[in-house]
């Protein structure tokens, strides 16, 4: 298990649906509690008294009572948790399990009658078991997998979930009613068991192995085989087999859905390994060698016993063959689960020249693929690896999506592709950079066979079955290169993995590192021991470097001094796909031999040195310039003469965009997908295959926001030039719809302006054929549209598709030109008919508007509408999606043209709706209505509005000067000069004051400014203070003036006072949870001689074990140089706190994922006596 998963099941927490239980009257609800209370008591009283019967009853003292035994003390424990239902992952071989189920299995044992009578006991309890506990299993599948509406959801959680849980809850209770109505010697136990006190567990089993030996190791197989059976009833395998079941008899669509595998790829799957190691997957060539290690060392074990053994009988009767059961525990609890760094000691699982290359499968998103190479990036920047997509590698990986959640292989298998598992909640940047160490080669750190020295581990806190994730490896299957070990790993298990609690401890260091206990199982990046250790295994050059940035400079070791004589360096330049790069020498002096035989620095266009060589330089004469074909570049030195020479020096810089002559590729941002750099303008200039078209696929978009894309943006060109038709042009987060040429050219540019960078993009380009240009148009017999890789056929209003999806068939819908007039679903009032789709289209006269009022609606859907939905559009512009039982408002167009389209699909039916329209004409249509500003069309009318500045006169059409002082409290917001777009008036002076949220800054953006100019503003100005203004400007020049936003932002400078100061983690703090990845900083200071008190009012961030997501940092100083006053998380606020010094500093940082409600935290100035005496009285 990875340190990651508490965050993954707080992920899960945050991203359930909680239903209203207690929808029912308050006497219901009283019933149910009863209920529960009465099943309760039956449930710890009955099982109780089987403990007690079976434990002071000599004569029950059998193999199938210590069976049953088992029972009550599992379901005691269950009692508690009936509504957590665990789907474990189990991975179990047949051949072991075949031969578990005939060590212990009842049928072969005498049939005599009284054995036949306590086989019919035991077919009823399972019998009860699978029949009580089938109709919650089935209402959870029915909710997960089935599409319910809001009505049935509310009937299965008001009363059906309810009535499920009480029978799951009652089959703890009813077991002691069978074995009492089949058994007389239970029966009896029962009445006389009330006076008897409970008899010790340990005891009897010591008591039962005294009277019969050989019976023992039946006793603990039968144990052990019954609550094997409990897990598997209560594991994914029941789910499966109800899932199969309820499939079959009645005909749900109860699929288990996972992201789409659309590659066809034959690869080594995790999942199917033949063990796990908690994330790694083991094939049988580990399986072998680990049973191989485990018995060498069993048998060391065992004869150290022997050695110290006195009596060999009571050896045999008593505590037998302990090496053994270990290691049958060891082996039976490795297949039962999934996880192992220290390097491998097998050379074949190195990757031959570091070289890796990887596959993505298509079913990820573009952000996913985006943390994918970050991952492979930042491993990159520090070791000497190379992740290169694959062409025609026999041997590679591919990043692929299975339900076995995270794992991989520890390094390279060798018999073809291989999987790295990247499940649900995996695609975090420190998950996937650690599932790579496994990749690369590594073992979890704690594995080595020196940990005892550095580590401890509490086994008393290990969950049960777990214990094999924390076993030491051998010499010959980990080798540790000779370092110390790493507490700082990122391949270290944190220090509650595998724990009964999160609070319970089950790894820890045993000693300080420099006075502070070292922390482990971080997942933020690669330690200093990870990198050394990852150059060590793959013999990286002990000079050079990976450089990632898109420019920068290298030189020789030693330069310009000298170089040392036989000397190798190796550097890698890695810059955005769809770049290139461009390598300038500025100085050579090496040993001039022929054919640079000697000392030389040779350049190949790729990523390693058997790539195409550039050139081979020696002497002192500079090289011209160095271009690459593309992203990738390799420089290696090499010196092996005792002439000393200054060396090399170098500068590099990527050239963005190009022109790109191929059908198939990839375009990304610079230093994509890491931030791009500021003031930065690319061009690329795609042309394919003549007759065909360009297409343009995004798969990640995250540039700027700005609603005209003034500052970054990406435009894209039909054609090859700057003047072509414009297609788009893009900026923000949303990704943009596939884009399409005309023709077999495309334009494209990217722009950033010198202030905010992001992640920007990522883009496929190929080749596309136009289907509808073909004469046939696709047999299409009304309209074809084309698409990327395919076209659809499409009809007319009034026209629906028929089955052949080509031809078009008369349908509900139509034109209608009438002034007035209603329409309606199919079928009103009754409901309306499945799978219907009609169009209308009303058209007006020219300068009118239509307007739709609905009067009765009622359509399948709540709040989202995808299954049965009236849309509602004019022009390009959509009003609205609408359904449920909530009548639309009216609806006006926005030209003398509505297109209203009704969609139902195959399932739920209702009455549907109906509508009349109306149209009116747009008396703002003609010299703007007679208004002065602007002119608003209503029905049956129309309303004159002022600008900016400006009240309505009193005849409601004219425009006069108004106040211009505005005291605003509700950012964001926009604002302008009076009169904006228009030109402001002489003699003006307007004053804005704008409050927010204590704690928070305001962010002032100027969209547009057009003011008269001067050198010292001396005539028309904008002033910005942290207080009120008095400006005046002049009166000859007249400008449009200004428009301008304010935002807020968080962080900032404040100064503590005797008065509580309030600090709040985001603006709308109270409103709604703080944002997603925020990044703020707030210096608190006092005066000299006082300290800082925080005093947190309310705390609630996303929990985590190590505080790694979300959290708030304190440092006991202006910056984080100061001493570190620790990290929180979670819901529990932290104690009242104050500094040593007059400063303090709060960090907040929230990731991607989960938000909560935030914090508020009082501040105040404290003088520093004070904070020591009440240091001292506490």
């Amino acid at each position: 298990m990875n340190s990651s998963d508490v965050k993954r099941t707080m992920e899960f927490v945050s991203n359930v649906t909680l239903l209203p239980y207690y929808m029912h009257s308050d006497g219901m609800a009283l019933s149910y509690i009863l209920l529960y209370t009465l099943v309760c008591v039956m449930c710890v009283w009955g099982n109780m008294l089987v403990c007690v019967v079976i434990l002071t009853n000599k004569n029950m003292c059998s193999i199938t009572n210590l069976f049953i035994l088992n029972s009550p003390l599992v379901t005691c424990s269950w009692v508690w948790s009936v509504c957590q239902q665990p789907y474990l992952r189990l991975a179990i071989q047949s051949d072991d399990l075949h031969s578990s189920c005939t060590a212990a299995s009842p049928l072969n044992l005498r049939q005599n009658s009284r054995r036949l009578k306590v086989i019919k006991m035991l077919i009823m309890v399972a019998a009860l078991f699978m029949v009580l506990w089938l109709p919650l299993w089935t209402l959870m599948l029915l909710t997960d997998y089935q599409e319910l509406d809001g009505q049935q959801i509310d009937f299965l959680s008001s009363f059906l979930f309810l009535v499920a849980h009480w029978l799951a809850f009652f089959n703890s209770a009813n077991n002691p009613i069978v074995y009492g109505f089949f058994s007389e010697n239970f029966k009896r136990g029962f009445q006389a068991a009330v006076s008897c006190r409970i008899c010790d567990l340990q005891l009897l089993v010591s008591h039962c192995r005294r009277i019969n030996p050989r019976r023992s190791k039946l006793v603990f197989s039968s144990i052990a085989l019954h609550m094997w059976l409990k897990l598997i009833m209560n594991s994914q395998w029941t789910f499966l087999l109800l899932h199969s079941c309820l499939s079959l008899v009645f005909g749900l669509d109860l699929e288990v859905k996972y992201p789409p595998e659309t590659d066809a790829v034959n690869y080594r799957d995790p999942c199917k390994a033949a063990a796990f190691i908690g994330d790694i997957a083991l094939d049988q060539e580990d399986l072998h060698l680990f049973r191989q290690d485990q018995a060498e060392k069993d048998l060391q074990h065992t004869t150290e016993n022997s050695n110290t053994t006195v009596n060999n009988t009571v050896n045999r009767n008593g505590e037998t063959d302990a090496s053994a059961n270990r290691s049958r525990q060891f082996w039976n609890s490795l297949k039962f689960s999934r996880r192992r760094r220290a390097a491998t000691a097998k050379n074949q699982r190195i990757w031959p020249d570091g070289v890796i290359p990887y596959m993505i499968s298509s079913s990820f998103s573009g952000s996913q693929k985006a943390i994918f190479k970050q991952a492979m990036r930042h491993w990159e920047r520090h070791v000497c690896v190379s992740f290169v997509e694959r062409t025609a590698e026999k041997n590679y990986i591919i990043f692929t999506y299975r339900p076995c959640g995270c794992c991989s292989y520890v390094g390279r298998r060798g018999d073809g592709p291989q999987a790295i598992s990247i499940g649900k909640n995996c695609d975090k940047f420190g998950i996937v950079v650690h599932e790579l160490g496994h990749v690369i080669g590594f073992w979890h750190e704690h594995t080595r066979p020196d940990r005892d020295a550095h580590v401890s581990i509490i086994k008393e806190n290990i969950q049960p079955g777990q214990e094999y994730n924390f076993l030491k490896m051998g010499p010959d299957e980990v080798n540790s290169l000779g370092e110390t070990y790493d507490f700082d790993s990122i391949m270290h298990y944190s220090t509650n993995t595998f724990s009964r609690s999160v609070l319970l401890e089950t790894i820890l260091p045993r000693y300080d590192v420099n006075g502070i206990i070292p922390l482990i199982g971080q997942r933020m990046r690669l330690s200093e021991g990870d990198i050394t250790q990852a150059r060590k295994l793959y013999k990286c050059p002990k000079c050079g470097e990976s450089l990632q940035e898109s420019s920068g400079n290298f030189s020789s070791p030693g330069f310009p001094n000298g170089y040392v004589a036989y000397t190798q360096c190796a550097w890698s330049i890695s810059v955005t796909p769809g770049e290139k790069i461009i390598l300038n020498f500025t100085s050579m002096d090496l040993y001039q031999s022929h054919l640079c035989s000697y000392d030389y620095v040779e350049v190949r266009d790729g990523y390693w040195r058997n790539s195409p060589l550039i050139g081979r330089f020696c002497g002192d004469r500079v090289p011209d310039s160095l271009v690459s074909t593309n992203s990738r570049m390799w420089i290696e030195f090499h010196s092996s003469s005792n002439w000393v020479g200054k060396g090399f020096s170098a500068l590099y810089e990527a050239m963005c965009g190009e022109e790109l002559n191929t059908d198939r590729g990839e375009i990304a941002s610079p230093n994509y997908p890491d931030d791009y750099h500021p003031s930065k303008v690319c061009v690329w200039k795609v042309t394919v295959t003549e007759g065909f078209q360009v297409a343009l696929s995004f798969r990640t978009f995250k540039l700027e926001i700005h609603d005209r894309c003034a500052y970054d943006y990406v435009e894209v060109r039909d054609g090859s030039s700057e003047n072509d038709p414009l297609l788009g042009r893009f900026c923000g987060n949303q990704i943009p719809q596939d884009i399409k040429s005309r023709s077999n050219q495309l334009w494209m540019k990217f722009v950033s302006d010198g202030s905010v960078n992001k992640c920007g993009f990522a883009a496929n380009f190929f080749r596309e054929v136009d289907e509808c240009a073909r004469p046939d148009k696709g047999h299409c017999s009304h309209m074809c549209i084309n698409t990327l890789g395919s076209y659809r056929c499409a009809c007319q209003p009034g026209y629906r598709l028929a089955t052949d999806r080509r031809s078009c068939e008369a349908a509900c819908g139509g034109f209608l030109t009438a002034l007035n007039g209603s329409v309606f679903s199919p079928g009103w009032p009754h409901e309306y008919p499945p799978n219907k789709q009609c169009v209308w289209q009303l058209i007006a006269p020219q300068h009118y508007t239509i307007t739709l009022l609905f009067h009765s609606f009622d359509t399948e859907g709540d709040n989202v509408c995808k299954y049965d939905y009236v849309e509602v559009r004019s022009d390009s512009r959509l009003h609205g999606r609408f359904c449920g039982a909530t009548t639309p408002e009216p609806i006006t167009s926005d030209s003398n043209i509505l297109h209203v389209e009704f969609k139902s699909d195959s399932t739920v039916s209702r009455r549907g709706f109906t509508a009349t329209f109306f149209s009116d004409v747009d008396e703002c249509s003609r010299e703007n209505g007679g208004c002065q500003h602007e002119c608003v069309n209503t029905f049956g009318s129309y309303s004159c509005q002022c600008h900016s500045g400006f009240t309505l006169h009193t005849n409601l059409h004219d425009c006069k000067e108004a106040g211009c002082d505005h005291v605003i409290t509700s950012l964001p917001v926009s604002i302008t000069s009076s009169n904006w777009p228009e030109k402001y008036p002489n003699k003006k002076v307007c004053t804005w004051v704008l409050h927010t949220t204590p704690g928070h800054r305001i962010r002032l953006v100027f969209n547009e400014i057009d003011m008269e100019s001067h050198l010292g503003c001396s005539y028309d100005y904008l002033e910005v203070y942290n207080g009120p203004n008095d400006a005046s400007p002049n009166s000859l020049v007249q400008k449009h003036g200004f428009e301008a936003s304010f935002t807020t932002d968080c962080g900032g400078a404040l100064k503590a006072e005797a008065e509580p100061g309030d600090l709040y983690s985001h603006a709308e703090f109270g409103e709604k949870n703080y944002s997603e990845a925020e990044e703020c900083e707030w210096i608190i200071s006092a005066e000299k001689g006082f300290g800082v008190t925080l005093v947190f009012n309310i705390f609630d961030l996303e929990d985590e074990a190590e505080c790694t997501y979300d959290y708030m940092e304190l440092f006991d100083g202006p910056d984080t140089i100061a001493p570190h006053l620790g990290r929180y998380c979670g819901s529990r606020p932290p104690d009242d706190l104050s500094s040593a010094g007059d400063t303090i500093l709060i960090k907040f940082h929230s990731d991607h994922t989960v938000s909560k409600k935030g914090f508020h935290i009082q501040y105040t100035s404290t003088k520093f006596q004070d904070i020591l005496h009440t240091s001292d009285s506490i």
